[in-house]
């Protein structure tokens, strides 16, 4: 029942945008459109300026104004992939030019697209806020909320879980087994975390609890709490999102790392599917795996995620770009704005991944980091370069220095010349301190909100450069020192 009641919401916003053209139709015809085959782009043309002014007097807001356009291009292509346009057929003779062309989309209302996926430091916010919201409202709404942040889906594809929809791939992982109600498939299967089936299984025992008379066929796995005594009716997107504002109205006012706020109308439950997809995006997911993660048709919606990846990081260059240095310390002083596209386009083909920095050296790069003719001695290397995004592969080399060198002199079983050739030397670990000295000094240098950038930019080119492969070798690196993704604080 509640799947109809989703599926006749989103039939209703289509018929009724077909009403709009009908209208249209009806307004700048004489036939009032009543021949199918007399219709052609002008037609459109007129119902598309007529939305416009409908939008531009306030009649229709920007959301709906993209959606009204989006319908309508929806059920015109689908009843011609259908066939009814063929004779004989309820559109007979409609002409090809009669429907609504992918330049005749709205733009996205502006400032909504920069804010679609929600930024680490306000995810993470909302993640501490959880405990707030069972107690406020119900466990269920906090496990709904963290099935959202975990799994990207929309937030009726949640609510409307039945009790038994977790399953298992060939290989024993775990799979959410979820209705898409928009495209109206069932039986769509996403493969979740181990801690995502265990809240899952949680809510299931806490449901079955509840209701233990009733067979688990029956359930939904997140029960109403009010007018449910057979545990059939599931709580409402609706209601959920009203839960969700109401908590988020009560949480401190989130701020992004340079200080300034963030916009709170964008804290919406359907948020955390754009931030599912970002995550994925910018880990270096291809995108034909992603867009069947998202369940898009289409690779073209799935594309944006990736486009804002690739401008997020080409940010993050150019602003380290300004802040390299060699193997000696010192200040690469560069003319940053004529070099930044040549550093972008460095970044993935005219460097390779060296310990703690990178090398621009020629033959090493043909080779693919595999021929370095100094055997890697990067320090003493005028193609090395550093930044800041590599201090914790710095600090970590020092300290493996230090480690091997006290190993080394403690040992018994090497002759002399043995020793001192096995023994890092004193010139190295001291290039090394000089060099993350000279970086966290100059860092230290920068005002509040230059630090600020810089690290975002630090850990936005790290996330980069752990997850997508540039087709080149790489030297393994320690572990980084900055927090990942997590559900719970």
């Amino acid at each position: 029942m509640n799947q109809d009641k989703t599926s006749s919401k989103v039939l209703r916003d289509h018929v009724n945008s077909m009403a709009l053209l009908s209208e249209s139709l009806r307004l700048y015809r004489r036939d009032s459109g009543a021949e199918p085959s007399e219709l052609g782009r002008g037609d459109i043309l007129a119902f598309l300026t007529r939305l416009s002014h409908l939008h531009q007097t306030g009649t229709l807001t920007a959301t709906q104004h993209v959606k009204i356009v989006r319908h309508v291009k929806a059920v015109l292509t689908t009843c011609r992939d259908a066939g009814l346009t063929k004779p004989e057929k309820p559109m007979a003779g409609l002409p090809g030019e009669f429907s609504i062309r992918r330049g005749d989309l709205p733009a996205t209302p502006p400032g909504k697209q920069s804010w679609r996926a929600l930024p680490p430091s306000v995810f993470h916010a909302l993640i501490a806020g959880l405990p707030e919201l069972e107690k406020q409202i119900a466990r269920e709404f906090r496990v709904a909320v963290e099935l959202l942040m975990d799994t990207g889906r929309r937030p009726d594809e949640i609510c409307q879980l039945p009790l038994q929809c977790l399953d298992q791939d060939a290989d024993g992982n775990d799979v959410l087994v979820y209705t898409d109600f928009k495209a109206n498939r069932i039986g769509r299967r996403l493969p979740i975390t181990a801690s995502t089936a265990q809240l899952i299984r949680d809510q299931q025992q806490r449901t079955r609890d509840r209701f233990p008379n009733i067979p688990d066929r029956q359930l939904v796995l997140l029960p109403a709490k009010q007018r449910n005594s057979h545990g059939a009716r599931a709580i409402r997107a609706t209601t959920l999102t009203q839960a969700h504002r109401l908590r988020v109205d009560s949480l401190p006012a989130p701020t992004l790392p340079d200080g300034t706020a963030f916009p709170r109308e964008y804290l919406v439950p359907y948020a955390y599917r754009h931030s599912y997809a970002q995550r994925h995006a910018d880990a270096g997911t291809p995108m034909d795996v992603l867009r069947d993660l998202m369940g898009h048709r289409s690779t073209e919606t799935t594309q944006i995620y990736y486009r804002i990846t690739e401008k997020r990081t080409r940010k993050a260059v150019d602003q380290l770009a300004a802040h390299q240095y060699d193997g000696t310390g010192q200040h690469l002083a560069r003319e940053v704005t004529r070099l930044l596209d040549s550093e972008r386009a460095r970044r993935g083909v005219g460097q390779v991944a060296v310990p703690f920095g990178v090398c621009a050296e020629p033959s090493t790069v043909k080779a693919g980091g595999t021929a370095c003719p100094y055997r890697l001695r990067c320090l003493g290397c005028g193609h090395f370069r550093t930044d800041a995004s590599y201090l914790p592969e710095l600090r970590s080399y020092l300290d493996r220095l230090l480690a091997e060198r006290e190993r080394v002199l403690a040992t018994t079983d090497l002759d002399d010349w043995a020793r001192a050739e096995a023994t890092p030397s004193d010139t190295e670990i001291t290039k090394v301190r000089h060099l993350i000295r000279r970086v966290e000094t100059d860092l230290a240098n920068l005002t509040d909100e230059e630090q600020a950038h810089i690290k975002l930019a630090c850990a936005t080119v790290r996330q980069v450069r752990q997850h997508v492969s540039l087709g080149m070798p790489s030297v393994l690196a320690p572990t980084a020192d900055l927090p990942g993704p997590g559900r719970r604080p």
